[in-house]
Protein backbone atom coordinates (compact mmCIF):
# COMPACT_ATOMS: atom_id res chain seq x y z
CA UNK A 1 0.00 0.00 0.00
CA UNK A 2 1.39 3.35 -0.99
CA UNK A 3 2.48 5.11 2.00
CA UNK A 4 2.21 9.58 2.37
CA UNK A 5 5.74 10.44 3.59
CA UNK A 6 3.68 11.74 6.89
CA UNK A 7 3.66 7.91 8.35
CA UNK A 8 -0.30 7.62 6.88
CA UNK A 9 -1.02 5.52 3.93
CA UNK A 10 -2.48 7.35 1.23
CA UNK A 11 -5.56 5.59 0.90
CA UNK A 12 -6.05 6.00 4.42
CA UNK A 13 -6.10 10.02 4.54
CA UNK A 14 -8.24 9.88 1.47
CA UNK A 15 -11.14 7.92 3.17
CA UNK A 16 -9.99 10.61 6.06
CA UNK A 17 -11.04 13.72 3.75
CA UNK A 18 -14.00 11.89 1.78
CA UNK A 19 -15.72 10.86 5.51
CA UNK A 20 -15.21 14.58 6.74
CA UNK A 21 -16.51 15.75 3.73
CA UNK A 22 -19.16 13.11 3.94
CA UNK A 23 -20.49 14.62 7.15
CA UNK A 24 -20.07 18.78 5.55
CA UNK A 25 -21.91 17.56 2.58
CA UNK A 26 -25.08 16.34 5.30
CA UNK A 27 -25.59 19.69 5.53
CA UNK A 28 -25.15 19.02 9.69
CA UNK A 29 -21.48 20.58 9.87
CA UNK A 30 -21.23 23.43 7.93
CA UNK A 31 -17.31 23.13 7.98
CA UNK A 32 -14.34 21.65 9.48
CA UNK A 33 -10.59 21.60 9.66
CA UNK A 34 -8.82 18.71 10.54
CA UNK A 35 -5.37 18.19 11.14
CA UNK A 36 -3.35 14.58 11.52
CA UNK A 37 0.45 14.27 12.11
CA UNK A 38 2.44 11.38 13.14
CA UNK A 39 6.60 12.95 12.79
CA UNK A 40 6.70 16.18 11.76
CA UNK A 41 4.58 16.36 8.51
CA UNK A 42 0.55 17.74 9.46
CA UNK A 43 -1.88 16.91 7.13
CA UNK A 44 -4.76 19.74 7.20
CA UNK A 45 -8.38 19.28 6.02
CA UNK A 46 -10.31 22.80 6.11
CA UNK A 47 -13.78 21.67 4.36
CA UNK A 48 -16.83 24.07 4.47
CA UNK A 49 -17.83 27.49 4.89
CA UNK A 50 -17.61 29.00 7.85
CA UNK A 51 -21.05 29.87 8.61
CA UNK A 52 -24.25 27.43 7.67
CA UNK A 53 -25.71 27.89 4.67
CA UNK A 54 -22.52 29.09 3.11
CA UNK A 55 -20.43 32.37 3.26
CA UNK A 56 -16.53 32.13 3.19
CA UNK A 57 -14.64 29.16 3.50
CA UNK A 58 -13.27 26.91 6.51
CA UNK A 59 -9.51 27.58 6.44
CA UNK A 60 -6.89 26.38 8.37
CA UNK A 61 -5.91 29.19 10.28
CA UNK A 62 -10.04 29.32 11.24
CA UNK A 63 -10.07 30.63 15.16
CA UNK A 64 -12.60 28.04 17.01
CA UNK A 65 -13.78 28.59 20.54
CA UNK A 66 -12.27 25.65 22.35
CA UNK A 67 -14.71 24.72 24.90
CA UNK A 68 -13.00 22.20 26.99
CA UNK A 69 -10.39 21.43 25.29
CA UNK A 70 -8.97 24.43 26.41
CA UNK A 71 -7.99 22.29 29.70
CA UNK A 72 -5.13 20.47 28.65
CA UNK A 73 -3.61 23.79 27.64
CA UNK A 74 -4.15 25.60 30.25
CA UNK A 75 -3.11 23.08 32.93
CA UNK A 76 0.33 23.78 31.62
CA UNK A 77 0.50 27.68 33.36
CA UNK A 78 -0.06 25.84 36.48
CA UNK A 79 2.34 23.24 35.74
CA UNK A 80 4.97 25.22 34.78
CA UNK A 81 4.90 26.85 38.10
CA UNK A 82 5.97 23.07 39.64
CA UNK A 83 8.91 23.06 37.43
CA UNK A 84 10.21 26.15 39.18
CA UNK A 85 8.76 25.42 42.37
CA UNK A 86 6.37 28.09 42.63
CA UNK A 87 3.75 25.42 43.54
CA UNK A 88 4.33 22.13 45.42
CA UNK A 89 2.00 19.30 44.94
CA UNK A 90 1.16 18.82 48.38
CA UNK A 91 1.11 22.75 49.34
CA UNK A 92 -2.08 23.46 50.57
CA UNK A 93 -4.03 25.84 48.70
CA UNK A 94 -5.68 27.73 51.30
CA UNK A 95 -2.44 29.85 51.77
CA UNK A 96 -3.16 31.46 48.28
CA UNK A 97 -6.80 30.60 48.39
CA UNK A 98 -7.83 31.62 51.54
CA UNK A 99 -11.53 31.11 51.26
CA UNK A 100 -11.30 27.65 50.78
CA UNK A 101 -9.97 27.10 54.49
CA UNK A 102 -11.89 24.96 56.65
CA UNK A 103 -14.13 23.41 54.40
CA UNK A 104 -17.76 21.46 55.29
CA UNK A 105 -18.40 18.46 53.22
CA UNK A 106 -21.92 17.29 52.53
CA UNK A 107 -23.15 14.38 53.82
CA UNK A 108 -24.30 13.19 50.86
CA UNK A 109 -23.72 14.76 47.71
CA UNK A 110 -27.14 15.18 46.97
CA UNK A 111 -28.72 16.13 50.51
CA UNK A 112 -29.41 19.76 51.55
CA UNK A 113 -26.37 22.25 51.36
CA UNK A 114 -26.65 22.58 55.57
CA UNK A 115 -26.06 18.63 55.91
CA UNK A 116 -22.32 18.82 56.38
CA UNK A 117 -19.43 17.60 58.13
CA UNK A 118 -15.88 18.94 58.20
CA UNK A 119 -12.99 18.38 55.58
CA UNK A 120 -10.86 15.73 57.09
CA UNK A 121 -8.38 17.36 55.75
CA UNK A 122 -7.15 20.51 53.89
CA UNK A 123 -7.38 20.65 49.69
CA UNK A 124 -3.88 20.73 47.99
CA UNK A 125 -2.50 21.76 44.67
CA UNK A 126 -2.67 18.16 43.62
CA UNK A 127 -6.09 17.82 44.60
CA UNK A 128 -7.13 20.87 41.66
CA UNK A 129 -4.41 20.03 39.52
CA UNK A 130 -6.31 16.12 39.70
CA UNK A 131 -9.88 17.57 39.77
CA UNK A 132 -10.38 15.83 43.19
CA UNK A 133 -10.84 18.81 44.94
CA UNK A 134 -14.58 17.96 45.85
CA UNK A 135 -17.03 19.64 43.80
CA UNK A 136 -17.45 19.70 40.32
CA UNK A 137 -20.02 19.62 37.21
CA UNK A 138 -22.22 16.54 37.56
CA UNK A 139 -23.67 14.93 35.27
CA UNK A 140 -25.60 12.43 37.53
CA UNK A 141 -26.24 15.06 39.94
CA UNK A 142 -28.59 17.44 38.38
CA UNK A 143 -31.32 18.99 40.11
CA UNK A 144 -29.72 18.29 43.48
CA UNK A 145 -29.09 21.06 45.66
CA UNK A 146 -25.28 21.73 45.49
CA UNK A 147 -25.65 21.26 41.28
CA UNK A 148 -28.30 23.89 41.51
CA UNK A 149 -25.91 26.44 43.72
CA UNK A 150 -23.21 25.91 41.48
CA UNK A 151 -25.54 27.12 38.38
CA UNK A 152 -27.00 29.97 40.03
CA UNK A 153 -23.84 31.32 41.67
CA UNK A 154 -22.74 31.95 38.05
CA UNK A 155 -19.87 29.27 38.96
CA UNK A 156 -19.77 27.44 35.15
CA UNK A 157 -19.77 29.59 32.47
CA UNK A 158 -23.22 31.59 31.09
CA UNK A 159 -25.24 28.62 33.45
CA UNK A 160 -28.05 30.62 33.60
CA UNK A 161 -25.78 33.87 34.62
CA UNK A 162 -22.55 34.86 33.06
CA UNK A 163 -19.19 34.11 35.44
CA UNK A 164 -17.91 37.26 37.67
CA UNK A 165 -14.33 38.46 38.06
CA UNK A 166 -11.88 35.73 39.42
CA UNK A 167 -11.95 37.16 43.34
CA UNK A 168 -15.82 37.52 43.51
CA UNK A 169 -16.05 33.70 41.96
CA UNK A 170 -13.90 32.39 44.48
CA UNK A 171 -15.67 34.04 46.92
CA UNK A 172 -19.08 32.62 45.78
CA UNK A 173 -17.47 29.02 45.51
CA UNK A 174 -15.85 29.74 49.19
CA UNK A 175 -19.74 29.92 50.85
CA UNK A 176 -20.73 26.03 48.99
CA UNK A 177 -19.80 22.87 50.98
CA UNK A 178 -17.96 19.82 48.86
CA UNK A 179 -19.59 17.15 47.65
CA UNK A 180 -16.56 15.20 48.46
CA UNK A 181 -13.71 14.83 50.79
CA UNK A 182 -10.74 16.60 49.56
CA UNK A 183 -8.67 13.91 47.19
CA UNK A 184 -11.58 11.05 47.14
CA UNK A 185 -14.08 11.78 44.66
CA UNK A 186 -13.11 12.91 40.55
CA UNK A 187 -15.35 15.75 39.47
CA UNK A 188 -15.24 17.52 35.83
CA UNK A 189 -14.23 21.31 35.82
CA UNK A 190 -14.53 23.46 38.14
CA UNK A 191 -11.27 22.78 39.39
CA UNK A 192 -9.93 23.92 35.83
CA UNK A 193 -11.06 27.14 36.30
CA UNK A 194 -9.94 27.18 40.33
CA UNK A 195 -6.50 26.48 38.60
CA UNK A 196 -6.72 30.31 36.88
CA UNK A 197 -7.38 31.92 39.77
CA UNK A 198 -4.34 30.39 41.68
CA UNK A 199 -2.22 31.08 39.56
CA UNK A 200 -2.91 34.29 39.39
CA UNK A 201 -2.62 34.52 43.35
CA UNK A 202 0.63 32.49 43.31
CA UNK A 203 1.75 35.08 40.61
CA UNK A 204 0.44 38.04 41.57
CA UNK A 205 0.06 38.53 37.55
CA UNK A 206 -3.30 37.88 35.55
CA UNK A 207 -3.95 34.34 34.56
CA UNK A 208 -3.84 34.83 30.89
CA UNK A 209 -0.45 36.79 31.04
CA UNK A 210 1.10 34.00 33.15
CA UNK A 211 -0.28 31.28 30.72
CA UNK A 212 1.10 33.29 27.59
CA UNK A 213 4.79 33.88 28.98
CA UNK A 214 4.99 30.04 30.21
CA UNK A 215 3.58 28.02 27.82
CA UNK A 216 2.05 30.39 24.61
CA UNK A 217 4.47 32.68 23.35
CA UNK A 218 7.44 29.88 23.78
CA UNK A 219 5.44 27.56 21.59
CA UNK A 220 4.47 30.53 19.25
CA UNK A 221 0.44 30.13 19.99
CA UNK A 222 -0.33 34.09 18.73
CA UNK A 223 -3.94 33.08 17.83
CA UNK A 224 -4.92 31.00 21.40
CA UNK A 225 -6.36 33.31 24.45
CA UNK A 226 -9.53 34.56 26.13
CA UNK A 227 -11.02 36.74 23.35
CA UNK A 228 -10.52 37.28 19.82
CA UNK A 229 -8.68 40.50 18.52
CA UNK A 230 -10.82 42.86 16.45
CA UNK A 231 -8.53 41.97 13.63
CA UNK A 232 -8.90 38.53 13.69
CA UNK A 233 -12.80 38.45 14.12
CA UNK A 234 -12.86 37.40 10.51
CA UNK A 235 -11.22 33.87 10.90
CA UNK A 236 -13.82 33.18 13.73
CA UNK A 237 -17.08 31.58 12.94
CA UNK A 238 -20.61 31.73 14.51
CA UNK A 239 -21.01 28.83 17.22
CA UNK A 240 -24.48 26.99 16.36
CA UNK A 241 -26.48 24.80 19.07
CA UNK A 242 -28.59 23.73 16.90
CA UNK A 243 -32.27 22.98 18.55
CA UNK A 244 -32.42 19.15 20.44
CA UNK A 245 -36.02 18.25 18.97
CA UNK A 246 -35.97 19.97 15.46
CA UNK A 247 -32.53 19.72 14.61
CA UNK A 248 -32.83 23.83 13.75
CA UNK A 249 -29.83 25.62 13.39
CA UNK A 250 -29.51 28.72 16.53
CA UNK A 251 -26.24 30.80 16.84
CA UNK A 252 -25.34 30.49 20.36
CA UNK A 253 -22.50 33.16 20.05
CA UNK A 254 -22.23 35.25 17.10
CA UNK A 255 -18.49 36.53 16.54
CA UNK A 256 -19.31 40.34 16.35
CA UNK A 257 -19.87 41.78 20.18
CA UNK A 258 -19.91 37.97 21.06
CA UNK A 259 -18.68 36.09 24.31
CA UNK A 260 -15.09 36.30 22.68
CA UNK A 261 -14.96 39.72 21.16
CA UNK A 262 -13.69 41.50 24.27
CA UNK A 263 -11.57 39.98 27.07
CA UNK A 264 -13.88 38.06 29.83
CA UNK A 265 -14.35 39.11 33.21
CA UNK A 266 -13.43 35.45 34.39
CA UNK A 267 -10.46 34.10 32.28
CA UNK A 268 -11.92 29.91 32.10
CA UNK A 269 -9.06 27.49 31.60
CA UNK A 270 -12.32 24.97 32.21
CA UNK A 271 -13.60 26.74 28.70
CA UNK A 272 -12.43 30.18 27.50
CA UNK A 273 -9.66 29.19 24.98
CA UNK A 274 -10.06 29.99 21.32
CA UNK A 275 -7.08 28.82 19.22
CA UNK A 276 -6.52 27.02 15.91
CA UNK A 277 -5.49 24.02 15.13
CA UNK A 278 -1.63 24.90 14.37
CA UNK A 279 -1.32 26.42 17.34
CA UNK A 280 -3.21 23.34 19.44
CA UNK A 281 -0.80 21.24 17.04
CA UNK A 282 2.40 22.53 18.30
CA UNK A 283 1.36 21.99 22.05
CA UNK A 284 0.50 18.58 21.93
CA UNK A 285 3.15 17.74 19.61
CA UNK A 286 5.39 19.25 22.32
CA UNK A 287 3.79 16.75 24.83
CA UNK A 288 4.59 14.26 22.40
CA UNK A 289 8.29 15.43 22.75
CA UNK A 290 8.20 15.24 26.01
CA UNK A 291 7.99 18.99 27.18
CA UNK A 292 10.56 19.97 24.02
CA UNK A 293 9.35 22.40 21.07
CA UNK A 294 12.33 22.56 18.54
CA UNK A 295 15.36 23.32 20.72
CA UNK A 296 13.91 24.40 23.89
CA UNK A 297 12.16 23.32 26.54
CA UNK A 298 8.54 24.29 27.72
CA UNK A 299 7.90 22.00 30.52
CA UNK A 300 10.01 19.51 32.34
CA UNK A 301 10.00 15.63 31.17
CA UNK A 302 8.50 14.45 34.69
CA UNK A 303 6.39 17.23 34.44
CA UNK A 304 4.52 16.35 31.47
CA UNK A 305 4.45 12.34 32.33
CA UNK A 306 2.33 13.65 35.75
CA UNK A 307 0.29 15.65 33.19
CA UNK A 308 -0.19 12.72 30.54
CA UNK A 309 -0.43 9.38 32.43
CA UNK A 310 -3.46 8.14 35.25
CA UNK A 311 -3.78 10.00 38.33
CA UNK A 312 -6.68 8.47 39.25
CA UNK A 313 -6.93 5.48 41.99
CA UNK A 314 -8.51 2.33 40.71
CA UNK A 315 -11.81 3.40 42.40
CA UNK A 316 -11.65 6.88 41.21
CA UNK A 317 -10.75 5.14 37.31
CA UNK A 318 -13.83 2.83 37.66
CA UNK A 319 -16.19 5.65 38.99
CA UNK A 320 -15.45 7.68 35.92
CA UNK A 321 -15.95 4.75 33.65
CA UNK A 322 -18.94 4.13 35.10
CA UNK A 323 -20.22 7.64 34.26
CA UNK A 324 -19.26 7.68 30.75
CA UNK A 325 -20.55 4.05 30.12
CA UNK A 326 -23.80 5.51 31.83
CA UNK A 327 -24.18 8.38 29.78
CA UNK A 328 -23.09 7.38 26.90
CA UNK A 329 -27.45 8.55 25.44
CA UNK A 330 -26.04 12.08 26.83
CA UNK A 331 -22.48 12.31 25.53
CA UNK A 332 -23.00 10.71 22.50
CA UNK A 333 -20.39 8.30 23.23
CA UNK A 334 -17.73 10.96 24.29
CA UNK A 335 -15.55 10.71 27.38
CA UNK A 336 -14.92 7.02 27.40
CA UNK A 337 -11.11 6.85 28.13
CA UNK A 338 -11.49 5.82 31.94
CA UNK A 339 -8.33 8.16 33.42
CA UNK A 340 -7.34 11.38 33.88
CA UNK A 341 -4.05 13.01 34.32
CA UNK A 342 -3.65 16.81 35.17
CA UNK A 343 -6.28 18.68 32.90
CA UNK A 344 -7.26 15.93 30.43
CA UNK A 345 -8.11 12.43 29.99
CA UNK A 346 -5.59 9.38 29.73
CA UNK A 347 -7.32 6.75 28.07
CA UNK A 348 -6.84 3.41 30.48
CA UNK A 349 -8.91 0.93 28.52
CA UNK A 350 -9.38 0.29 24.84
CA UNK A 351 -13.00 0.77 23.49
CA UNK A 352 -12.64 1.65 20.15
CA UNK A 353 -9.44 2.42 17.53
CA UNK A 354 -7.35 4.52 20.23
CA UNK A 355 -4.82 2.57 22.15
CA UNK A 356 -4.59 2.78 26.04
CA UNK A 357 -2.14 5.78 26.92
CA UNK A 358 -3.57 8.19 24.29
CA UNK A 359 -3.97 12.08 25.94
CA UNK A 360 -6.48 15.10 24.91
CA UNK A 361 -9.51 15.63 25.52
CA UNK A 362 -13.29 16.99 23.87
CA UNK A 363 -15.27 20.21 23.84
CA UNK A 364 -18.65 21.00 24.21
CA UNK A 365 -18.84 23.35 21.20
CA UNK A 366 -17.86 20.52 18.72
CA UNK A 367 -13.72 20.00 19.10
CA UNK A 368 -11.45 17.29 19.58
CA UNK A 369 -7.82 17.26 20.56
CA UNK A 370 -5.37 13.95 21.15
CA UNK A 371 -1.87 12.84 21.12
CA UNK A 372 -1.14 9.19 21.21
CA UNK A 373 2.33 7.99 21.97
CA UNK A 374 2.22 4.84 20.99
CA UNK A 375 1.63 5.19 17.27
CA UNK A 376 3.65 9.16 17.44
CA UNK A 377 -0.15 11.01 16.28
CA UNK A 378 -1.56 13.99 17.20
CA UNK A 379 -4.83 14.94 15.98
CA UNK A 380 -7.05 17.57 16.24
CA UNK A 381 -10.76 18.39 14.95
CA UNK A 382 -12.59 21.39 15.06
CA UNK A 383 -15.87 22.35 14.08
CA UNK A 384 -18.46 24.79 14.64
CA UNK A 385 -21.72 22.81 15.78
CA UNK A 386 -22.19 22.35 19.71
CA UNK A 387 -23.11 18.68 21.31
CA UNK A 388 -26.46 20.01 21.68
CA UNK A 389 -27.41 17.66 18.89
CA UNK A 390 -25.16 14.52 18.26
CA UNK A 391 -23.60 15.71 14.88
CA UNK A 392 -20.43 16.94 16.09
CA UNK A 393 -19.81 13.91 18.58
CA UNK A 394 -20.50 11.52 15.51
CA UNK A 395 -18.21 13.60 13.03
CA UNK A 396 -15.46 13.20 16.31
CA UNK A 397 -16.14 9.22 16.40
CA UNK A 398 -15.48 9.04 12.60
CA UNK A 399 -12.98 11.40 12.78
CA UNK A 400 -10.61 9.15 14.99
CA UNK A 401 -11.69 5.67 13.04
CA UNK A 402 -10.22 6.99 9.73
CA UNK A 403 -7.25 8.58 11.85
CA UNK A 404 -6.61 5.12 13.08
CA UNK A 405 -6.94 3.20 9.76
CA UNK A 406 -4.89 5.49 8.38
CA UNK A 407 -1.82 4.70 10.47
CA UNK A 408 1.07 2.91 8.34
CA UNK A 409 4.15 1.53 9.50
Amino acid sequence: MARSNSGFSEAGLRRVHDVLARHVDSGRIPGVVALVSRGGEAHVEALGTMEHGGGAPMRRDTVFRMASTSKPVSVAAAVALLDTCELRLDDLVEQWLPELADRRVLKRPDGPLDDTVAAKRPITVRDVLTSTFGLGMDLTALGTPIMNAVFEQGLTPDLPVPMPEPDEWLRRLGTLPLMHQPGEGWQYHIASDLLGVLVARVTGRPFEEVLRERVLDPLGMSDTGFHVPADKLDRLPPLYAPDPRSGEFTVWDEPADGRWSSPPAFPGGGGGLASTADDYHAYFRMLLNHGMHGSERVLSRPAVELMTTNRLSPEQTAARTALARDNVHLSYGQGQHGGWGFGMAVRSYRSDYAPVGQFGWDGGSGTSTYADPENGVVGLLLTQVGMSVPHSARLIHDFWTTVYQAVED
